[in-house]
């Protein structure tokens, strides 16, 4: 059993590389040797190949976001809370590129009860979308699923309260899913594709597995894993924390959770 090196592999350039690169068993790529097989576009056993990505991901960390309560709002809503032409003003970058929390913040009225200054994200979008938590739900009388963002068929309403009006929504109120945003440089570099799930370890004195974290791959993204305020408190969470790819699609890695 062996590491094979980038400094290896490029002293074999001259005389040629193989194509499969062979390997014995029990041998091991740094991270870096097998980018450098794969951007030649060289291929590796099957087996060992799945060894490769899996010590290649399993060595890599996400940064985190915790993310509070928030709302969505869709251009003629944002009209109708803050008036008549109103356009969202932008008061922070988030972590996803063009994505902002706004200065305008709305109340949540529900049937038990109601949340002050709730933060707007920016920029406004098709449909109006409020995410909050679990605990979040029992204070305002609403109990919504756990959802992906933008899926908000069959959710539960809540009434938006503004300075210059308010929305009745029908419908848009989500616990919002764990996930991971990534663009597809970085799901090439994780061996993962849009839909699938990873299984992520936190460290601390709350260490937890979160065991179905969503993926989600856009070129507008970048790398960053949400979880709702209950969620990042339940395990000691704060923005800026990172978590430990441990596995990827209902499996861990080889060597990990033991």
């Amino acid at each position: 059993m062996g590491f094979i090196t980038e400094s290896e592999l490029r002293a074999m350039l001259k005389q040629g590389i193989p194509n499969p690169y062979p390997v014995r068993e029990g041998d091991k790529f740094t991270p870096a040797a097998y980018d450098f097989l794969k951007g030649r576009g060289i291929q590796v056993g099957p087996s060992q190949a799945n060894d490769a990505n899996r010590q290649q991901a399993g060595s890599r960390t996400i940064p985190v976001g915790v993310s509070n309560r928030h709302v969505h709002l869709s251009p003629e809503d944002v009209e109708r809370l803050f008036g008549s032409g109103y356009a969202l003003t932008p008061m922070r970058p988030l972590s996803q590129p063009g994505q902002y929390a706004a200065n305008e913040k709305v109340t949540l009225l529900g049937p038990k009860g109601l949340i002050q200054n709730v933060r707007v994200l920016g920029p406004a979008r098709g449909a109006s979308q409020v995410e909050i938590s679990k605990t979040d739900g029992f204070q305002l009388g609403v109990h919504p699923p756990v959802r992906m963002s933008g899926h908000i068929e069959e959710t539960p309403g809540i009434t938006l309260i503004g300075p210059a009006g308010t929305v009745v929504l029908q419908q848009g109120v989500i616990v919002a899913k764990c996930h991971v945003h990534m663009s597809p440089q970085e799901a090439a570099e994780f061996d993962v594709e849009n839909g699938d799930s990873l299984m992520l370890q936190t460290t601390g004195e709350r260490s937890i597995m979160y065991m179905d974290v969503a993926v989600r791959v856009h070129a507008n993204y970048a790398l960053d894993f949400h979880v709702d305020l209950d969620e990042g408190n339940a395990a000691g969470l704060k923005t800026g924390d990172r978590v430990t790819v441990c596995g990827k699609n209902g499996k861990l890695f080889a060597g990990q959770g033991r």
